[in-house]
């Protein structure tokens, strides 16, 4: 009885200063991708402007070419939305919804909402300024870590994580856009 107890007093220790380093630890998550493309911004913008111009060029139909996809709304329009569903668990399945569209400044941005493999909300984004000759894309995401999970980005890097699938979109946005 005595070591169950001590067992017991161990695991709440730890429990409880895991809840406070938690409190210390904001739950906001940030992450962008940044490319240099050959291309007027007004070309580059032509394929972020909607989700099927992104679509073109996203990393993640890889994970299966197969699955199945849902468009409704207007494209290049607050709602226009795409949902996906694929039985393979990488690609998962949910859906991605245009918030809103600055066509005056080349931004566009949306939420997504993964329902598999793990249930988790996004605000994802793009855009487009003139740098020199050509243009700068920047992709980005941010997400809300919830408490106590916060402690979670003590171990995380986002670059090892999702960097070179944003490499591989952006490197593909960039060939499509610089394309005559």
């Amino acid at each position: 009885m005595k070591i169950l107890k001590r067992i017991i007093l161990f695991l709440a220790g730890l429990l409880i200063i895991w809840l406070i380093i938690a409190a210390f630890i904001p739950g906001d998550c940030k992450y962008e991708k940044s490319i240099s493309i050959n291309a007027p911004a007004e070309k580059v913008w032509k394929n972020t402007n909607t989700l099927k111009a992104m679509d073109q060029w996203s990393p993640w139909n890889d994970l299966d070419p197969n699955m199945k996809k849902d468009w409704m709304g207007v494209a290049g329009q607050s709602g226009e939305k795409v949902c996906w569903d694929s039985k393979k668990e990488e690609a998962g399945k949910g859906c991605q919804e245009v918030k809103k569209i600055d066509a005056a400044n080349k931004r566009i941005d949306t939420s997504i909402r993964f329902l598999t493999p793990y249930e988790s909300e996004a605000n994802a984004y793009v855009t487009i300024v003139p740098e020199g000759n050509g243009s700068k894309a920047t992709w980005g995401f941010t997400s809300q870590i919830p408490y106590p999970f916060t402690v979670m980005k003590l171990f995380m890097n986002m670059e090892d994580q999702i960097g070179d699938d944003y490499q591989k979109g952006l490197s593909r946005l960039k060939a499509l856009s610089e394309k005559p």
